[in-house]
Formats: structure tokens, sequence, C-alpha cells
């Protein structure tokens, strides 16, 4: 990946931008206004399916020698897909799932290179396991009445007060941020080596 070439982000993620921007890139940040369709109630599809529609609605109004992230992160938890809660009730009942048991995060990333032979699209999961301690009523009630989880996949985000609830994890921390970003630089930095064959 040349230096020079621009790197957009197709997501307002404020922690998409700042894992990027640990890692040495800065996005410009353009977010996706397509509305979201999922044809599967399997999680590693979803994540895909969504990160891919993100990824090439920005694409197609970017010049060439652009590269766009897409990126789509949900937590799964007995079957059951959970996005990002409706209020503070669906917070309550999303965390009342999660507690004292073992979860998986997926996060769907699509990569799309805007190239002098057309464009150039890469797509892949990241899952990492999440391992809760139990919590009381109490407990789930105040973190589910907070602003914390209202804007995140799951109801809760694992860089905030919910850390106290983490007993461990089997995979990407950063993926459960919301962007594999080790996995993202290597991709990228394969599709670049592709590109200049």
């Amino acid at each position: 990946m040349d230096q020079t070439e621009k790197v957009v982000l197709a997501s307002a993620s404020p922690r998409r931008k700042e894992l990027l921007a640990q890692i040495g890139i800065t996005p410009e940040i353009v977010p996706s206004t397509i509305e979201e369709k999922i044809s599967t109630d399997v999680p590693e599809e979803a994540v895909m399916e969504l990160s891919c529609q993100k990824a090439e609605d920005v694409a197609c109004s970017q010049k060439r020698g652009t590269w766009v992230i897409g990126a789509d992160t949900v937590v799964a938890a007995g079957g059951e897909i959970l996005g990002k809660p409706s209020g503070h009730e669906d917070a309550f009942r999303m965390i009342s799932l999660l507690e004292g048991k073992t979860h998986q995060v997926y996060t769907g990333v699509t990569l799309v290179y805007c190239g002098e032979r057309g464009r150039k699209t890469r797509t892949f999961v990241e899952k990492t396991d999440v391992h809760l301690y139990p919590m009381s009523y109490e407990e789930i009630r105040a973190y589910a009445d907070s602003k914390e989880p209202l804007d995140k996949a799951g109801a809760y985000g694992i860089q905030g007060k919910f850390a106290a609830f983490i007993k461990g994890i089997d995979g990407d921390y950063n993926n459960v941020v919301g962007l594999p970003v080790g996995r993202v630089y290597q991709e990228l930095k394969k599709m670049a080596e592709e590109e200049r064959e």
C-alpha cells in the first residue's frame, strides 16, 4: 500500500477510526448511506454481506487509487445475532443473555481498491470468543441504564466500564472493539502486492 493513496472508512465509528490511526492509517470518513439488508441469520455470513454492501456503496463515488474499508460487527449468543440495542430495556435483555457465559463477536471486513484496471474486492470475517463473569441483576440494570451500551453491538463495549465483567477472550481483542486491524493491514498489503504484479 502506497502512503500517497487515499484510504476511506465507510463507517462513522470513532472506535474503528482510532484503531486504524493506531496502525498509522488516517482514513477519510465517508459513512455508507445504504439501507442495510441481510439475507441470512448466520452471523459470519451476515457481517460479510453488510460490510460488502457498505464498502461497495462508498467505493462507487471514489477516484482511482482509493482504498475503501467497510466493516460490520455483531455479537452472537445462543443462536441469536445481537446488533445495537433499540433502548435500555433491549440492552438489559442482551446483557442478561450474555452474563456468565461465552459468546462470539464477528466482524466482517470488505476492502475495495479502486484501481486502474477496475475495482478489486476482498471480504473476510474475524471471530473472537468472549467469556463473561456472572453479573447480578443490579449490575446488569446499572450498565444497561447507562449511555455506554446504546451504540454498540451486543449492548456493551469491551474498552469501557464493561471491562469489569470480561473474564477473558480467545482471539483478537481489537475485533471486539470493532475492527481486526492486524488482519486488515495484512490483507491490504497482500492486495497492494497483487495490484503491482
